[in-house]
């Protein structure tokens, strides 16, 4: 199907007009992203507080539309709702087959010598090696991200046979999978997201492993679980200060601990709220990411 889109380069007070209004005349998607124009620096925005919508100075909003859509009706709503500063325009968007063009172009990812994350649609480039078959769907964790490479390569190094493991924030499972596959005996994943806890599943049953191997829980019906080996929680800086005492909790003493999602900037913050309890190695880095291991030492 060809479809149409609809720019609109804007300023932060006119921006939730300007969704509003994209949705009104049947935008059948809106996406925001920050426009800099001539003679400005970029505004990055990597992590927003709890409760908080962080917005750009200057922005741009991108609506899709149909191909039959009426484009002067749409922009003449549009401009109503637009200040002096904001300027439309309409692009005809290429039309592909879109998820065949993400599968195209992700690769099998090598994390260690012998671990490797590769696509389910994909033959392993090492049969021999531990092999992370992975459909992300919707969630979080496809082996691209620095987060998720530090967190693996990590794992590559520990020695997990009958370990029992959490996986807290397991997005599509990729950590406790791998977990597995190196020879954790069992794997808790935990998710606030309903879409990450069907992925894991799935992914799970795509690695011939077996789904009581790897229950999964929203965080509200968790209470039941008993502290394990190793606790994974690859989320972000903030929710990782706030969970420490959750987190904690999920850890006997002596256990590992291996915290990820963090820039470089944030990791005095986060060691800090778990400095009582784990003994941390030194900080390990990937661009600007940087992952946090340790032990609990009481």
């Amino acid at each position: 199907m060809p479809w149409l889109q609809l720019i609109a380069d804007t300023q932060r007070e006119n921006i939730s007009q300007i969704e509003d209004a994209l949705l009104s005349a049947g935008a059948v998607s809106v996406t925001l992203q920050e426009h800099i124009p001539q003679g400005f620096q970029e505004q990055p925005i990597l992590e927003p507080s709890l409760g908080e919508t962080p917005l750009w100075d200057n922005s741009r909003i991108t609506g899709l539309f149909t191909a039959d859509c009426d484009t002067d009706q749409v922009s003449r709503l549009i401009n109503q709702h637009a200040n002096a500063e904001t300027t439309l325009r309409w692009e005809q968007l290429e039309d592909k087959d879109w998820e065949r063009e993400w599968m195209d172009n992700y690769h099998p990812i090598q994390c260690a010598e012998s671990l490797w994350i590769c696509p389910s649609w994909q033959a392993p480039p090492n049969p021999k090696a531990t092999n992370v078959l992975l459909d992300p769907g919707l969630a979080f964790g496809t082996g691209t991200h620095p987060t998720t490479f530090l967190c693996m390569q990590w794992l590559a190094t520990q020695t997990l046979e009958e370990k029992a493991v959490i996986d807290y924030g397991c997005g599509s499972g990729i950590l406790g999978i791998a977990c597995l596959l190196l020879g954790a005996k069992q794997v808790t994943g935990i998710d606030i997201d309903p879409q990450a806890l069907t992925a894991t599943q799935d992914n799970v049953k795509r690695n011939n492993l077996s789904p009581s191997q790897f229950p999964v829980f929203l965080p509200q019906k968790n209470h039941n679980i008993e502290p394990v080996d190793i606790v994974i929680a690859n989320i972000l800086a903030g929710p990782l200060v706030e969970l420490a005492d959750t987190l904690l909790s999920h850890l006997k003493v002596g256990g590992k601990l291996c915290l990820s999602g963090i820039l470089k900037e944030q990791a005095d913050k986060v060691k800090a709220a778990y400095s009582h309890y784990i003994e941390f190695e030194p900080v390990e880095q990937k661009e600007e990411w940087v992952r946090l291991c340790g032990y609990r030492h009481q």
